[in-house]
């Protein structure tokens, strides 16, 4: 069972989650901290990639580099290979990957990614049919992709509203800025801070990482 409602959904397209709405309106009326935050934000929204392989791609570029080294080495990667696929990374191989600025365990990374998706090891058409769970155990198989990667891809790629990235630095730094004023928060601080947010997880996280950088994410 999928844990999201995407009929006439197109994923990677500009346009509004389907249960974004809802989802704003229900977080509004539960959370104070919400009612506050939502309306300040405006009508920005998330908005998804469309391609598994170049979204998890780009996940594993981006570990551990800030974002500008990231996009610098992602923009010299895209430029050497106009059709990022599968078949194309692995037809480059290690030598082409590392001269685009790819550390060699990245380089390692994204090969094993590409050979999952060509040798389908993995079911990437059937992720809109499998719930978060399961998408996740089949993730971190491939190598380089954490949880909290797998968690990236479900909320961006697969536009499912009710992650909640415990691994992910900004959303504890948001439930502590806005709900602690700014004291250590801890996972289980932050869990029960989320269970007014359910089954909505995914919209408050986004709106608080709004707080702390309203650029959206991408």
């Amino acid at each position: 069972m999928v844990n999201s409602s995407r009929e006439g959904a197109v994923p990677g397209a500009a346009a509004v989650p389907p249960y974004w709405e809802e989802a704003k309106a229900e977080l509004m009326k539960r959370d104070r901290i919400m009612k506050k935050l939502i309306p300040q934000i405006g009508d920005l929204h998330l908005v998804g990639h469309d391609d598994p392989f170049t979204t998890l791609a780009r996940s594993i570029v981006k570990q551990q580099v800030t974002a500008k080294a990231a996009d610098a080495t992602w923009q010299t990667l895209r430029a050497a290979m106009p059709r990022f696929t599968p078949s194309a990374v692995l037809k480059a191989g290690a030598g082409q990957l590392a001269a685009c600025g790819l550390s060699k365990r990245k380089t390692e990374y994204i090969l094993d990614l590409a050979d999952h998706f060509k040798a389908k090891k993995v079911h990437a058409s059937q992720w809109d049919q499998m719930d978060d769970e399961a998408v996740i155990a089949e993730l971190v198989q491939i190598r380089g992709i954490t949880r909290w990667t797998a968690e990236m891809f479900l909320i961006f790629n697969l536009l499912r509203p009710n992650v909640l990235p415990l691994d992910d630095p900004g959303l504890i730094q948001g439930i502590s800025q806005n709900y602690f004023s700014g004291e250590p928060v801890s996972r289980s601080d932050a869990r029960e801070v989320s269970a007014n947010w359910e089954p909505y997880r995914t919209v408050a996280t986004w709106y608080l990482w709004r707080s702390l950088d309203p650029d959206p994410v991408k």
